[in-house]
């Protein structure tokens, strides 16, 4: 039968997809790879079993609001007024790292100023999406990194309305330096105001909550419009829909439906992500990026490792310890899904050229494909550096436990280095002295014991031979 509807692409789209996210997960690997790389091989410049993605980009945009939804509802209000200042500073400084970056990277490459600054703008965001899921399987979430991260990201959000105001102005669009600070100032004051009258107020108590409550169906209905409303308002004042989509969730968090809302909207945002990461994959154009290999992979990797160094270095910068900082920056080390928009809107406006277009979604999507694999890797680093940095630190203390605390000139400092070097080294040689001994011994003591095992067996068939030569003289 012919059907109007792509039922058997879809089937095999869904098929793929768990797959991809099931073979991922054998290797360690979160399963969010799996399902980006479902789509670059089911996208146009792979097997081409999905040609027009406007409608997997409209779903991935509604997954993307629904994940801004959920956070806002699970977000403590106390935690995120603690972090939000510290968050904010961080932004400021990834923002204006990342201009520098690109306004020298402009200048090398013979760019204009809107496309250095349009690429800072790209460079600066980190993805929203791909961050909350690796802290959520890191157990961190809900912890102090967590916390700031997505004070951090929430930040970037609202900066992206001002962006797009900015991009269209290089394309020639009609907007002014009043409108900008204005949009802005009506973003931060809204958050602001709004943080205050919730950490004021008790819970809000909606109508017929009991009815609501009770009703599964009604109960996801209305968190939807709750958010896809809120965020529909967000953009028609030219701010960012995912800010709004923000906002709507902080409020339904401090309502009386708080807890019956939570476990029927994840369901439902799980599914619009798993769409929002195949939209990721459809976006990679492998013909692209064959032709142009090294200049993308080299794009990608330095964005991942200066950002992944700019974050650390910023959140310990703002007052937080090394564990904290760690895993921030490593989970906002890639570019966020915010920047196909602008890179979007910079091509459409002409303010940015088709080449650099092309190489900003290439690089991007590539640092959201192998951002969790970085994160694991950068993990593991840490872990045996950390190790070795111990056994250094205990032998440091030994060679001088009463002297560290008081050396203060730099080359009494590598003398003193130096001898802890000389004992670390020394014990691990004791160790391996002591364990190969021990391997001896035991060996020493099986041949020992195969040998008077093998040495009784022949006496014991000498007795029975003396044994039966005396019988037979007997008899």
């Amino acid at each position: 039968m012919h059907h109007g509807f792509p039922l058997v692409e879809i089937a095999i789209v869904i098929v793929i997809a768990v797959l991809a996210g099931l073979g991922l997960m054998r290797l360690r690997q979160p399963p969010l790879v799996g399902f980006i790389m479902a789509g670059v091989l089911l996208g146009p410049t792979g097997f081409g079993l999905i040609d027009n993605n406007d409608n997997v980009t409209a779903l991935a945009e509604m997954g993307v609001l629904v994940l801004l939804f959920f956070i806002g509802t699970e977000l403590s209000l106390k935690a995120f007024v603690s972090t939000l200042r510290p968050a904010v500073t961080v932004a400021a400084g990834q923002l204006a790292a990342a201009m520098l970056i690109a306004s020298g990277l402009a200048w090398l490459a013979g760019s204009t100023f809107a496309e250095g600054v349009i690429l800072g703008f790209i460079i600066a965001l980190s993805s929203t999406v791909v961050a909350m899921k690796m802290l959520d399987e890191m157990g961190a979430l809900r912890r102090l990194p967590g916390r700031i991260t997505v004070g951090v990201l929430i930040a970037q959000d609202i900066a992206v309305a001002p962006m797009l105001i900015l991009i269209a102005s290089f394309g020639g669009g009609e907007t002014g330096t009043f409108s900008l600070v204005f949009k802005l100032a009506i973003a931060v004051g809204l958050l602001g105001a709004l943080l205050w009258w919730l950490g004021r107020i008790p819970k809000i108590k909606v109508p017929f909550d009991e009815q609501v409550g009770d009703n599964v169906e009604l109960l996801a209905l209305g968190s939807l419009a709750a958010c896809f409303g809120a965020a529909a308002l967000s953009g028609l004042v030219g701010l960012s829909p995912a800010y709004g989509a923000f906002l709507a969730g902080l409020v339904i968090g401090h309502s009386t439906l708080r807890n019956r809302v939570i476990p029927v909207i994840e369901p439902i945002q799980s599914v619009l992500l798993v769409i929002f990461f195949l939209s990721i994959g459809l976006l990679i154009d492998l013909s692209y990026i064959r032709d142009h290999l090294g200049v993308v992979l080299a794009a990608a990797f330095l964005v991942v490792a200066v950002k992944t160094i700019l974050n650390v270095f910023l959140l310990r910068f703002a007052g937080f310890d090394r564990d904290t900082a760690l895993v921030g920056g490593l989970s906002m080390a890639q570019i966020g899904e915010f920047s196909f928009v602008l890179a979007a809107a910079g091509f459409t406006a002409g303010a940015l050229g088709y080449d650099i277009y092309r190489l900003s979604i290439a690089v991007t999507a590539i640092t959201l494909l192998v951002s969790p694999a970085w994160t694991s890797l950068m993990h593991r680093v840490e872990r045996l550096a950390m190790e070795n940095y111990s056994s250094y630190r205990d032998a440091l203390s030994e060679a001088y436990a009463d002297e560290i605390e008081n050396v203060q000139e730099r080359l009494w400092w590598l003398k003193v280095r130096y001898r802890a070097g000389r004992i670390a080294r020394r014990r691990r040689g004791e160790e391996k002295a002591a364990r190969l001994a021990a391997a001896k011994t035991e060996a020493e003591k099986a041949e020992a014991a195969s040998f008077v095992a093998g040495k009784a067996a022949p006496d014991e068939d000498g007795a029975a031979e003396t044994k039966a030569v005396n019988r037979s003289r007997a008899s």
